[in-house]
């Protein structure tokens, strides 16, 4: 049978739109993730996943049942939910006594597992534990890192990308001033990472410029690293590939400065400033005796007519 006989063609609009949808796109959708339990999970690791699913709705998808896969080992199951939902990031919760309170973090890559890094909880404060006021569903958060390990380690630059890869939602052109209320901080010291996110707080302060305030929103967790899988350099490298259509062309004759300035080069061909019309003024106008001398001499002189 033809390869173009295998593939398969939508019987409905629906169907149609489901596969166009799934489709390569020169600009992708929003990442989806999805938040899974293990097949031990306890009431720790399940409330996080309900909390961290409440910081990324609607860009999630919650499975309440347990699932018993060991991404470390096996990795078939999360790249079969992957498919079936069409998520690219994934978190997976698990509890046993060799590792406690354990998460998974990774991400896809053309639907398979690209890297993921495991953190286990040591501190826990939930949403529903601090009673403040908490920002509207689907908020775009900032994303803050501290700490020199972000920067010098690898498998910390790596969490790092993979954190705003996870956390950071849609990409907009621009935003608006009161739209930037929610802030996640995460803290890289004395092999801990510790994640807190904040609600922000527009105060009156006399001037254009509110005063700015964080309150606390909760959730709240103190992780350690565990074990890391990693990709290579070079599928690493693929998967960030971009598409031509995407780059930008080269201008050419254009420069920028350090403050940002841009600077274009005009080629000409050499002009003769002699040759230059200049304004005609009565002061300017040229005697008889200076336009002989640049002739070379006098001019003969025309015979007289008959």
């Amino acid at each position: 049978m033809d390869a173009l006989d295998r593939v398969v063609k939508p019987k409905t609009k629906r169907a149609k739109r489901f596969l166009e949808k799934r489709e390569p796109k020169l600009k992708e959708n929003t990442k989806n993730a999805m938040l899974i339990k293990g097949g031990n999970a306890n009431l720790t690791v399940t409330e996080v996943l309900k909390d961290i699913y409440a910081v990324k709705k609607p860009f999630a998808v919650l499975y309440k049942k347990k699932n018993i896969t060991r991404p470390f080992e096996d990795q078939t199951s999360l790249e079969f939910f992957s498919k079936k939902s069409d998520c690219s990031l994934f978190l997976f919760g698990s509890h046993n006594k060799k590792r406690p309170n354990n998460l998974i973090i990774g991400r896809m890559f053309d639907y398979h597992v690209l890297d993921m890094i495991e953190l286990g909880i040591e501190k826990f404060v939930s949403l529903k534990d601090v009673k403040n006021s908490k920002c509207p569903e689907g908020t775009k958060p900032m994303l803050i890192f501290a700490g020199d390990m972000f920067d010098v380690n690898e498998d910390y630059r790596r969490l790092k990308s993979l954190l705003i890869d996870f956390f950071r939602g849609p990409s907009v052109p621009s935003i608006r001033l009161a739209g930037l209320e929610y802030v996640l901080h995460f803290t890289a010291v004395d092999g801990k990472i510790y994640m807190r996110s904040y609600k922000v707080l527009l105060k009156k302060s006399g001037c254009k410029i509110p005063r700015i305030e964080l309150e606390e929103m909760g959730p709240s967790l103190d992780l350690v690293m565990r074990r890391t899988h990693l990709a290579s350099d070079d599928l690493y490298k693929l998967s960030l590939k971009q598409p031509k259509a995407l780059k930008p062309k080269k201008k050419k004759n254009i420069s920028h400065d350090v403050f940002g300035t841009t600077y274009g080069r005009i080629h000409m061909q050499k002009q003769d400033l002699g040759k230059l019309q200049t304004r005609k003024m009565k002061g300017l106008r040229k005697r008889p005796a200076e336009k002989s001398a640049e002739d070379g001499g006098l001019s003969p002189k025309k015979p007289k007519s008959a």
